[in-house]
């Protein structure tokens, strides 16, 4: 299908219609939805809700972030400001004790969040750390009821082996960009390892949890080409980051993302990954700004409070806005194991 075939507003519909009855998305595809002029956006969106709602309903799930140690990376990606290259003023601390996990994990629980993510800056966990989480999730599972992701920087078989047998539920590992463009936004490691390492973890028997970074100087095919791997992967959750130019990073001085191109980016994420949980990340404030709520539109999942090192919205301000839109905040597991059948527009 090229762009031509379906540039006419009324035609957005139709693909939603393909995807519905199982059609995959080419590459030309969604390099076509992501050039879509402005004006056919609301289409763009209602298909891609189409597509959502058959899935997912009006349900919303919730994830919380502990930022379970800051700093200290010996990486050098460009866009993280708790890298070894960042001269950002964050918080520099190993990995909490017990207590502060703990409190994270209630307040999780306090914020309707399905799921608690413990997120440490490595590039892979030394043996304190893989035990202190060995530790902490039996109890926050017996305690909160939480599904439990951890992001822990690359892993071997071995140590994935050992989080699947403590409880965690879910392991995040994000490809960020293409691989293609990754060595433009890191050297230490590559592409590949990152995709090894979420090998390991679907070996192990976890679900994925994997997504990327818009907005880094990457070209529009790259991050088509992100989002297919994504599905090629088969991966559960996929968090959409709309880069934070951090000031003290080597990428600061990228920000050319318009509120409507990540508006598109969504869509054309959930057309390609139509089962998949789509979660709006970080840079979801500063990016989309006054159209946050048409997002939810594409996505149907979204993080409560803070992030590793910026600030979010405040929790209020979600659930106001989630509320308002007609949608519900849920804790059950939808998606791939289970559909809706389509409610009457709202």
């Amino acid at each position: 299908m090229s762009t031509a075939d379906i540039s006419p507003a009324s035609t957005w519909n139709d693909l939603a219609e393909r995807v519905l009855s199982g059609y995959e998305l080419t590459a030309e595809d969604a390099l076509a939805l992501l050039a879509a002029p402005d004006d056919d956006l609301l289409d763009l969106l209602a298909a891609a809700y189409r597509v959502r709602r058959r899935y997912f309903g009006n349900t919303v799930q919730l994830y919380f972030l502990m930022n379970a140690k800051s700093g200290l990376c010996p990486e050098d990606c460009g866009y993280c400001s708790q890298s070894k290259v960042s001269e950002a003023e964050i918080p520099r601390y190993n990995i909490l004790n017990r207590e502060k996990l703990l409190a994270g994990a209630a307040a999780a629980a306090e914020r309707q969040a399905k799921t608690y993510c413990i997120v440490i800056s490595a590039r892979g966990p030394n043996e304190r750390e893989i035990a202190a989480v060995e530790e902490i999730v039996p109890e926050i599972k017996a305690r909160y009821g939480l599904d439990v992701c951890a992001c822990l920087g690359l892993l071997t078989p071995e140590q994935a082996r050992r989080l699947a047998a403590c409880g965690v539920d879910r392991v995040n590992h994000n490809l960020n960009t293409s691989e293609e463009h990754y060595a433009d936004v890191c050297t230490t490691h590559t592409y590949q390892d990152r995709v090894s390492t979420l090998r390991a973890v679907r070996a192990a028997g976890m679900e994925l949890c994997s997504g990327g970074i818009i907005g880094m100087g990457e070209q529009p095919r790259d991050v088509v080409s992100m989002a297919l791997e994504l599905r090629d992967l088969g991966v559960e959750s996929i968090p959409v980051n709309f880069f934070n130019p951090i000031e003290g990073t080597p990428l600061a001085g990228h920000s050319e993302l318009t509120p409507n191109y990540c508006l598109k980016v969504l869509a054309m994420f959930r057309l390609v990954n139509p089962n998949r949980e789509l979660r709006i990340a970080g840079g979801r404030e500063i990016h989309l700004r006054s159209l946050q709520p048409l997002g939810m539109y594409a996505a149907n999942s979204i993080f409560v409070g803070d992030y590793l090192t910026t600030k979010g919205q405040i929790p209020e301000a979600d659930y106001a806005m989630l509320r308002d839109m007609g949608f519900e905040i849920t804790k059950t597991v939808e998606g791939a194991s289970q559909c809706h059948d389509e409610p009457h527009t709202h």
